[in-house]
């Protein structure tokens, strides 16, 4: 394997598979992330016809429909692009199969992190826009899951003597406008927010992340089964408030306009 690709895409495509039939579970987080992002369509007066929703696993496109606004979903597997409804397609991020100015706004929710290459995903989304056509995108910034990510190196380190990376690397947020600004886009802007998530039950955490197809693709890490006692050790070493496990949602939210 290439040492560019950062994350084994057939693992991210057999998680997505998987995750169709569990995904409703985590809708309620997954929409309060979606309506974030597209609250950003209410700061701008231009009026949007037709969309693709990258990614959207089920959410996006209903609520882009209830703006008026016709919509195409797209995701890399075909099962978790079904729950959109029609049209929908089954597509690589990495080789969109739109043609030039297909669409004059293009959303993609908690889904570009999973990409390898992210600037040229990027380029191939500009190209699918038609001219002042609209990105909104939103993914997880660097310090998401860093709690999670602490204990599991320290707790495998301690266990084994050793660790395999088994939390998702992140973009940091000071990259993003950059990597827009390369693609092409014109007025990059990324910010981002911190959305806190409490558990009472520290195992619910790592069975909504297999829920929403969130597991671990990490084209490096170890294929080996982990020792029974690696996740009930680094869940102890995780923070709690009154109780109850928190952990941090950094949601970068990036938006481009195609010239």
């Amino acid at each position: 394997m290439s040492p560019s690709q950062v994350f084994d895409r057939r693992d991210v495509r057999l998680h997505r598979d998987r995750a169709a039939a569990t995904v409703g579970r985590v809708a309620p987080v997954l929409r309060d992330c979606a309506e974030r992002l597209l609250d950003r369509l209410d700061d701008t007066t231009r009026q949007f016809t037709v969309a693709l929703d990258l990614g959207g696993r089920g959410v996006v496109a209903p609520l882009l429909r209830a703006r008026g606004i016709e919509v195409v979903s797209a995701d890399l597997s075909a099962r978790m692009a079904a729950l959109n409804g029609p049209p929908c397609v089954a597509a690589d991020e990495e080789w969109l199969p739109f043609a030039p100015g297909s669409f004059d706004l293009v959303v993609s929710s908690l889904a570009l992190h999973w990409v390898n290459d992210l600037p040229g995903a990027l380029i191939q989304i500009r190209r699918a826009l038609r001219p002042e056509g609209l990105l909104l995108a939103s993914l997880p910034a660097l310090g998401t899951l860093g709690a999670l990510r602490t204990a599991l190196t320290e707790a495998e380190a301690e266990l084994t003597g050793g660790a395999s990376p088994r939390v998702s690397p992140f973009p940091e947020l000071r990259d993003l406008a950059g990597l827009l600004q390369r693609a092409g886009f014109r007025l990059p802007v990324a910010d981002v927010e911190e959305i806190t998530l409490s558990y009472a039950d520290p195992l619910a955490l790592l069975n909504d992340l297999r829920a929403a197809g969130e597991t671990n693709a990490v084209a490096l890490r170890s294929r080996r089964n982990p020792t029974p006692a690696l996740f009930p050790a680094a869940l102890l070493r995780l923070p709690r408030t009154a109780g109850r496990l928190q952990t941090t949602l950094r949601l970068a939210t990036v938006t481009g306009w195609a010239s």
